[in-house]
């Protein structure tokens, strides 16, 4: 099997420069696992990487495609194979970066995801139903059929949610079974998966500081400026955290402050969630305290690993 780095954590312990470091000292390139740095345009409030930051590094699905254009796992995982291969075709070696885990083992596992047919009647049953009797009665709905799928997808995901209503009424079975058996699968390449991560009280501050840095930078602005340009408030895109409370913002909905200290409290329980997943989900990762944030010192013990193994 080829191999396969991947560097995962949570939401502000310094994926981006340790891996730009350990790219440059195994030659290898970058494709990013993450659910919003795709969009074009999103820019601060994704805490995107910038050309200067990349040093040179090619970096793959970034600013791939419009707020407008739908962003799922089954496109992720077409994209990213794409470009893992044309990666291995330059002699280099491929490093998948981000802290969306199922993204992470659509790869890993190439994951099966031939579309089940869709119902669109069914669909916008559901909707009315979340928009009539809330995001809880829709979840509970879940909970009845597939129990396991309702403790793992949160009841605000109101698109997984009704995926998975769907997947049931369409096929009589459970996605959660399905996913379980989706894992079974082997891995796809000879993976060496990093997990960076931090005591909770030093993640959280740094969480606070990067939103108060998105906010002097222009948060607000760059929001607006989506809205004008025509995309919707209720997109998927615009679904981010960070996005849909300023969007309340401008709506008169939310103070400023208000939206800064949920966008705050809602990527501290984000980050929170990404640990969970990788704690029970990643039975092979190797964990690294990134505390100090010294993106060199990481990338020396990441570059050590990785050659040990391959050796």
């Amino acid at each position: 099997m080829k191999p396969l780095i991947i560097i995962s954590g949570p939401t502000a312990c310094g994926k981006t420069a340790s891996s730009i470091e350990l790219a440059k000292k195994i030659n290898g390139e970058i494709i990013s696992a993450d659910s919003m740095q795709v969009y074009k345009y999103m820019d601060i409030g994704t805490a995107k990487i910038t050309k200067e930051e990349m040093q040179g590094i090619n970096h793959y699905l970034i600013d791939e495609l419009t707020p407008d254009e739908d962003f799922s796992i089954a496109v992720f995982q077409k994209y990213a194979k794409i470009y893992i291969n044309k990666i291995y075709e330059k002699g280099k070696i491929p490093i998948l970066v981000g802290g969306t885990g199922f993204y992470i083992n659509s790869i890993i596992y190439d994951n099966n995801f031939e579309e089940v047919e869709k119902d669109e009647v069914y669909r916008k049953e559901l909707e009315k139903i979340a928009k009539e009797k809330g995001n809880d009665f829709l979840h509970n709905m879940l909970r009845e059929i597939d129990e396991k799928s309702a403790i793992a997808i949160h009841k605000n995901n109101i698109k997984k949610v009704i995926r998975a209503l769907e997947y049931y009424k369409l096929t009589g079975q459970k996605i959660s079974e399905h996913n379980i058996l989706e894992k079974q699968r082997q891995k796809a390449y000879n993976t060496s998966f990093f997990v960076l991560n931090m005591e909770r009280e030093l993640l959280y501050e740094r969480i606070n500081k990067r939103v108060d840095i998105m906010i002097e930078q222009g948060l607000v602005k760059e929001v607006s400026s989506l809205l004008e340009k025509g995309y919707k408030k209720d997109s998927i895109a615009m679904q981010g955290i960070g996005y849909k409370e300023i969007v309340k913002y401008l709506a008169g909905e939310y103070s400023l402050d208000m939206a800064i200290e949920i966008i705050k409290r809602d990527t501290r329980h984000f980050a929170k969630r990404q640990l969970t997943w990788f704690k029970h989900q990643v039975e092979d990762a190797i964990w690294l305290d990134a505390k100090n944030n010294n993106a060199k010192e990481l990338a020396n013990i990441m570059e050590e690993k990785f050659l040990n193994k391959e050796v």
